[in-house]
């Protein structure tokens, strides 16, 4: 069955739509090292075989959406480990051919999102759960400019503007995508109805309400628990789908590089995040194909 046809804003309009899980966990369960700054980003160059392989484990699994491995590419990160900019640009597009490629081998519809993932990303520091980088709006639109140009030269069906912690990156994104004709999702990572940076979800959510290039808002990269305060949010400021794809509650230990599993795992209440108006719904970091699949049963 060929790539998914229509738009994918037409599904949401009526349905839920599957996304996939975390990629670095498949990519690690299928034995490939993720050791160095450039995590899945150092599969990309490598082995993009095994990247091929881990969105096809999801697209199996049901996912309809899959996110590409761009995450973690950045030109500067990439510089200061020998790719020169044609390299990276490369990369960029490579990620979203090889998701295509699985896409297309499904027996179902498939989406491709291309992965924007934050600035704090290429640091490789955890910088991401934190956000307030001490750069400027206007510093972060001029990182993320040349990235977003790349892959969506590449023909993605939309870009995941992801695990965003912090209101300022999220008003550079949307600069930078502002009157462009994309098509995107925005999601923070929170903790506490709290965007990372500690801001106010209700505003946070609210810059991207009106914003035409943005199909949809929610949260990533979070424990369970945060999701539905964080959709009830966005609800209030917003009657755009919303999105939802949070781990399985561990806490990222930069200095270690390490996960710390919760001791009592928080259920995932997919109906009410339903309810409330999630209309995009898979998993981020820890999350594989069989619990994508249990989602893909109905079983949450």
């Amino acid at each position: 069955m060929p790539r998914a046809s229509g738009p994918l804003a037409e599904a949401l309009a009526h349905r839920v739509v599957l996304l996939d899980g975390g990629l670095s966990n498949q990519l690690v369960d299928q034995g490939c090292d993720l050791s160095g700054g450039l995590w899945s980003g150092r599969v990309l160059a490598e082995r993009p075989d095994q990247v091929e392989a881990a969105h096809t484990a999801y697209a199996r699994a049901g996912a309809e959406v899959l996110i590409t491995a761009s995450y973690q590419v950045g030109y500067e990160a990439f510089a200061a480990r020998g790719h020169d900019r044609a390299a990276t640009t490369a990369l960029l597009h490579r990620s979203v051919a090889l998701a295509a490629r699985a896409a297309e081998a499904a027996d179902h519809e498939v989406w491709v999102a291309a992965s924007v993932g934050p600035y704090g990303a290429v640091l490789a520091d955890g910088s991401e759960y934190r956000g307030r980088y001490g750069l400027s709006v206007r510093e972060l639109a001029a990182f993320h400019r040349p990235r977003i140009e790349a892959l969506l030269a590449a023909g993605p069906d939309v870009l995941a503007l992801e695990t965003i912690p912090d209101a300022d990156e999220a008003e550079a994104l949307l600069g930078v995508l502002a009157g462009t004709g994309a098509t995107a999702w925005l999601s923070y990572t929170v903790a506490d109805a709290r965007t990372r940076a500690g801001q106010s979800l209700t505003e946070a959510f609210a810059l991207a309400a009106a914003a035409p290039e943005i199909t949809a808002l929610g949260v990533n990269c979070c424990d369970p628990a945060d999701v539905l305060p964080a959709l009830e949010a966005a609800a209030s400021v917003t009657g755009k789908p919303l999105v939802a794809y949070p781990n399985d509650g561990s806490v990222w230990e930069a200095a270690t590089g390490e996960w710390h599993a919760p001791a009592d795992p928080a259920p995932w209440p997919t109906a009410a995040w339903r309810r409330t108006g999630a209309r995009l719904i898979g998993g981020c970091c820890r999350i594989g194909p069989a619990r994508i699949a249990r989602l893909t049963a109905g079983a949450g």
